[in-house]
């Protein structure tokens, strides 16, 4: 299935592809620290600004009003191995959980009925990290996908470098003598240069492979809210999200030879790439809460996709040390298209959420202060091989290369469920607090997995009108990353370990 992901190249000469979809779905809803210490659970619980983003029915419960703001911080860090070898990141940076202002009413001539209306906003997702891996590697080079582009295209070399249907990227190892073609006694192709020698001569490739990857950035969603309550048993709402992302991705690839042969043809070859994405999107989530019994509340939630107008722009830069074979041995993307920086416009529809919940309260009565705590239970299906690109300007394609990511998506990605479990007991004014959070696999290709998990705790302090919650989240994560994709071999890949802790602060006051 990952052959698909090289279909792609010689449409534009940089575009999306299915991991760039899953970035902006597979990720931690944000929320308060009372909401991520008992896990981020929050579909049938109500009572805190963060059922804005998660079921908006929750807001139901408020008849009163607060303002809330949530400052954070993350830790994180990244072990990958890849060929064997393995190596280490991290990196640190601020954040700002669910905040904003909740207004609610009383109706005074209806007992048992209220409604509520919030303005909040929140990092619903962090793309700050570091990921670094090394390693041997004489099974293939990153040469090789650019080499396969080439043949494929039928095209002459002096072609590749002036058609704009083939990958910047092809075009730039062209121009370096990365990419050349080799006349010997099988006839003449297009290769790669660092597999030059080995063709020649039989002997085994010896590469030594680096990869650096800084991500910045994140999604901050601004979301406008209403939840209404019925007699004290039956709760409804909806909020309308706007998330604007801005993303930038820097990758520094080099590979090198270490056969100790200075007569080789190749010496070593760097790729340099700076990536952006930026963009504002629309969402609606819509929600109930039902109590059966006093001590028991029933939750669903439905989030639309979000619907995304995205702008991305693309630099490299692409040298390449042949030893004696040839010259020149750098190159910009921009030397191919006018001196300019790539930029795509496009659209892009995030999966689908579905969320069942249900929660337990100790000692449930109308005046929460008296109430002993609760534990809780969220159910999330997320429909992650829904996404869906579509061009946004005709003029830099038609829909027919989207179709083609449309249908990679679908093999590579699959549905999955997160499961979240938290719980709460109070004593007077003090608060504690435990939670756990699972997010399944969303690829659905073998071998590579990934997961998430999350372990959490917190306290708090309430007392009159005014709240106090502090909250460390632990996270582990496992995933993957293929630093390049060959059509006739197995690709190489680091599997990769993340450690990630989050500590937070919320304050807030009652009005």
């Amino acid at each position: 299935m990952l052959l698909l992901f090289l279909s792609f190249s010689s449409i534009y000469s940089y575009a999306q592809i299915p991991e760039d979809a899953l970035r902006m779905g597979w990720y931690k809803p944000g929320g308060t620290a009372r909401n991520q210490a008992i896990g981020g659970v929050m579909g049938s619980l109500g009572g805190d600004i963060t059922s804005t983003f998660g079921n908006p029915a929750g807001l139901g419960f408020y008849k009163t009003s607060e303002l809330v703001l949530s400052p954070g911080y993350n830790f994180n860090t990244q072990k990958a191995d890849y060929r064997g070898t393995e190596s280490s990141d991290k990196k640190n940076s601020f954040l700002l959980g669910t905040s904003g202002v909740v207004l609610g009413f009383s109706d005074r001539y209806k007992k048992g009925k209220s409604s509520a209306f919030s303005i909040a906003i929140s990092r619903t997702a962090d793309f700050n990290s570091n990921v670094y891996y090394k390693g041997q590697n004489n099974f293939s080079s990153y040469g090789e996908q650019y080499a396969a582009e080439v043949a494929g295209s039928g095209l002459t070399l002096d072609q590749v470098l002036n058609s704009n249907s083939i990958s910047l990227g092809s075009r730039m190892g062209v121009y370096t003598y990365l990419v050349d073609t080799l006349t010997y006694s099988a006839g003449t192709e297009v290769i790669s240069t660092p597999t030059r020698h080995s063709l020649l001569t039989g002997a085994p490739l010896a590469l030594e492979q680096e990869n650096r990857i800084e991500t910045t950035g994140g999604i901050t969603e601004i979301a406008f809210g209403f939840g209404s309550n019925k007699n004290d048993k039956l709760y409804f709402g909806g909020s309308l999200g706007i998330p604007i992302v801005n993303y930038e991705s820097r990758k520094i690839f080099t590979e090198s030879d270490i056969s100790g042969n200075n007569n080789s043809d190749f010496k070593t070859s760097t790729l340099d790439e700076t990536y952006t994405s930026k963009g504002v999107g629309l969402n609606l989530k819509l929600g109930m809460i039902f109590k059966p019994v006093d001590n028991l509340r029933l939750g669903l939630a439905v989030h639309t996709p979000t619907i995304y107008g995205l702008k991305d722009t693309y630099d490299a830069s692409m040298s390449t040390n042949t030893e004696n074979y040839a010259t020149p041995d750098s190159v910009s993307s921009r030397f191919f298209n006018n001196g300019e920086i790539s930029e795509f416009e496009y659209d892009l529809t995030s999966p689908w959420r579905m969320m069942v919940s249900g929660s337990y309260i100790f000692s449930e009565v109308a005046d929460v202060t008296k109430q002993k705590g609760f534990i809780s239970l969220d159910v999330e299906y997320v429909t992650y091989g829904s996404s869906k690109y579509k061009t946004a300007n005709t003029d830099q394609g038609d829909d027919g290369y989207y179709d083609n990511v449309n249908k990679a998506i679908k093999e590579v990605n699959k549905g999955a469920f997160n499961f979240r479990l938290g719980g709460e007991m109070k004593f007077n004014t003090i608060m504690a607090r435990l939670g756990f959070a699972y997010y399944g696999n969303p690829y659905d290709i073998a071998p590579q997995k990934a997961d998430k998990m999350f372990v959490s705790g917190g306290v708090g302090y309430r007392n009159k009108g005014i709240f106090v919650d502090l909250t460390y989240v632990q996270g582990f994560q496992k995933d993957f990353n293929i630093p390049y994709f060959l059509t006739d071999k197995e690709n190489v890949y680091a599997a990769q370990k993340v450690t990630s802790g989050t500590a937070m602060l919320t304050f807030g006051f009652k009005f």
